[in-house]
């Protein structure tokens, strides 16, 4: 008896295009076959493929639960990221495109990005910015968001990026725990045609936060009415970005980094109480963001790769920023919201941009289905090479449309598992050697050593279990900010006497082929009459249905069974709610999967409550579905959609 129940089965498969094999990085097993023999010789050849300052003289040194990676070797991250393109013919190569949600766009050079990253590193020293001081990061997504990031990394100061459609009490909790000395923000941003008050917001936060002494704000008034004169600047202390810059030098020398030092915190969502400042230091995080961009997205000089994500998560800073940029690559970078002002905003960017690769989320996926065909078929999408998918496991379902209508049947897939903690990408398919199946992630890229096991940490080799890191990696978190006992706690006590077991917190099923199935938090699997179920099978089921566009799945106590089967549904457009259909999909999934998994419940729902990452906020659901008040709301991207479920539902029981 395994540790999760195993429902679901994949047999599709799809081999690599032989045109993207014949011209991919890597397109053999020779990769993994080296690094499984010597995964230290492995990381250290990747970590030649940057620029040192000062070579290392250790690769690793181990002491679990606490990981040094290229002890005593130096570098800068900004100068891996820029300077180091400007000799060649990438200094005239577009860095970043960018294009605002009202429809302005700026297209930066890796040469112009470099001389902005000096000048504001200028600023930030002017204003008393040292190595090793805290700087907050609060902007809509612009290109000065990059501009801020590498400049803090070529000073050696740590940035802390706050996600913009976060409210002004997370903002001071986050500024305060990282006792941030400069906020940099914006007059405002764009978001399905409004404008997010982020200065306002700043200001209230900052009420309560007595570390900060400046404040850098940029005008971002594109189309609309901000001005200086609306903005509320408070002397002495607020600052005008584009006054600050134009005066300041565009010469600064990188300041070399130990290859420990510490390059960012990172705030995860969702957190409750104190936040959880994940640390990344500079070396290791820039060896496994740089390669890890270049093997899984087969990044070629002429690509134009676009990763939706914004820079307030831990994607965003990995593939949008740190990893396309150590490999010279352009990156697009889109401000607004998918459906703004019409639901084929995305796919008219893909065209307009000439996009090679896209890399998006499995929710956004699943609304571009509710939405419908017509949208992508407006626009010609055949620049695009290769799909990725980051975020919530991919259901088949979703898988399959994004192959077929966005892909047009001949793109690869790449469905990649990591977190914020392990700072790149973990577990996935290489497009040019992997067979992909729909719905998996695959298997673990050259480095990692991952493993399936029990509760009780015994090893599982086919079936559901708890996903265990089992070998340190050099992007892997190092602490969390002031709280190191909590990261032993929380990462690396999961089986005792095994400090150097890493818990994800994720379960997973490996199938017969050593493919790995991610069947989502551990802390959402449902005990139904004595069986451990993974939400994500049960989900998949309900979304192969063709109504369906997205459903997320709880447990809700029962007497009998301990625990019952509670699905939240969102339809396609053109289908209707209705009891017959409420019946008709408890039938589907326990066709599919077994009656185990049929649902009590069904509940029909226009949208579910999601981060502002996309991920489905299910605590909120189990809260709703027990009954119990809600719990902290405050990380949800819209906060009326759960208040409407809880009152739908409490009709539905009543």
């Amino acid at each position: 008896m395994t540790d999760i129940a195993v429902l679901l089965s994949e047999t599709r498969s799809f081999p690599p295009p032989a045109d993207f094999q014949r011209q991919a990085h890597v397109r053999d097993r020779g990769l993994h076959d080296s690094a499984t023999a010597d995964p230290i010789h492995y990381w250290a050849e990747q970590a030649k493929s940057l620029t040192w300052r000062t070579p290392w003289t250790q690769v690793l040194d181990w002491q679990p639960p606490h990981a040094k990676w290229f002890t005593g070797g130096t570098l800068n991250v900004a100068e891996n990221c820029l300077d180091r393109h400007l000799a060649g013919p990438r200094r005239n190569k577009a860095a970043i495109v960018w294009e605002g949600e009202p429809g302005d766009r700026r297209t930066l050079t890796y040469w112009e990005l470099a001389r902005e990253v000096r000048a504001f590193a200028n600023v930030l020293k002017s204003l008393g910015v040292r190595k090793g001081d805290r700087v907050g990061i609060y902007l809509p997504l612009i290109p000065e968001a990059a501009v801020a990031m590498l400049a803090c990394a070529r000073i050696g100061a740590i940035h802390s990026v706050v996600f913009g459609g976060f409210s002004p009490e997370s903002l001071r909790d986050r500024m305060n725990d990282a006792q941030a000395k400069v906020v940099i923000t914006a007059d405002g941003g764009y978001r399905r045609g409004q404008i997010v008050p982020l200065k306002r917001n700043t200001d209230k936060a900052l009420e309560e936060c007595p570390s900060v002494q400046h404040v850098v704000v940029v005008q971002r008034r594109a189309a609309g009415p901000i001005t200086e004169a609306h903005v509320d600047m408070r002397e002495g202390r607020d600052h005008w970005y584009h006054r600050l810059m134009q005066h300041a030098p565009d010469a600064c020398a990188p300041e070399p980094m130990d290859a420990e030092d510490v390059l960012f915190i990172l705030y995860t969502s969702g957190t409750t109480g104190k936040p959880k400042g994940i640390v990344h230091t500079t070396g290791g995080y820039l060896v496994g963001a740089a390669s890890s961009a270049r093997m899984v997205f087969d990044l070629k000089e002429e690509d134009v790769f676009w990763c939706t994500a914004d820079v307030g998560w831990i994607t965003g800073h990995t593939y949008l920023v740190y990893g396309p940029l150590a490999n010279g690559a352009t990156c697009v970078m889109y401000e607004g919201a998918p459906d703004w002002p019409e639901r084929d905003r995305f796919w008219q960017l893909v065209a307009r941009h000439g996009v090679t690769i896209l890399y998006t989320a499995p929710t956004a996926i699943r609304a571009f289905m509710k939405w419908g065909v017509e949208h992508p078929r407006k626009h010609d999408l055949s620049s695009l090479r290769l799909l990725g998918s980051v975020g919530e496991p991919i259901n088949p379902e979703a898988w399959m449309w994004y192959h077929e209508h966005i892909g047009g049947a001949r793109c690869p897939i790449v469905d990649t598992w990591w977190q914020t903690e392990t700072g790149g990408i973990v577990i996935s398919p290489l497009p040019g050697l992997t067979a992909t199946k729909p719905g998996s992630a695959t298997q673990p890229l050259p480095g990692y050593s991952v493993q399936l096991l029990t509760q009780q940490g015994e090893p599982i080799p086919t079936g559901g279990g708890l996903l265990s890191i089992t070998r340190p990696w050099p992007s892997m978190l190092r602490t969390i900010w002031g709280d190191d006992r909590r990261y032993v706690e929380t990462y690396f006590s999961k089986w005792a006497g095994r400090p150097d077991l890493y818990f994800a917190g994720d379960g997973a099923k490996r199938d017969e082929d050593g493919y790995w199935w991610i069947l989502g938090r551990v802390d959402d699997v449902l005990n139904v009459a004595g069986h451990r179920i993974g939400t994500m099978e049960v989900e998949s089921a309900l979304v192969e249905h063709p109504a369906v566009a997205e459903a997320a799945v709880v447990g809700k106590t029962h007497e009998l069974k301990g625990q019952s089967v509670c699905a939240f549904v969102t339809l396609r457009d053109g289908h209707q709610k209705s009891s017959a259909l409420r019946e008709e999909l408890r039938e589907f999934v326990a066709q599919k999967i077994g009656a185990l998994a049929r649902p009590d419940d069904v509940l029909f729902s226009a949208d579910l409550p999601k981060t502002r990452s996309g991920k489905i906020m299910r605590r909120l659901l189990r809260d709703i579905a027990e009954g119990r008040a809600l719990g902290d709301t405050t990380t949800l991207a819209d906060p009326n959609v759960v208040n409407a479920l809880k009152e739908q539902y409490a009709d539905s029981e009543g």
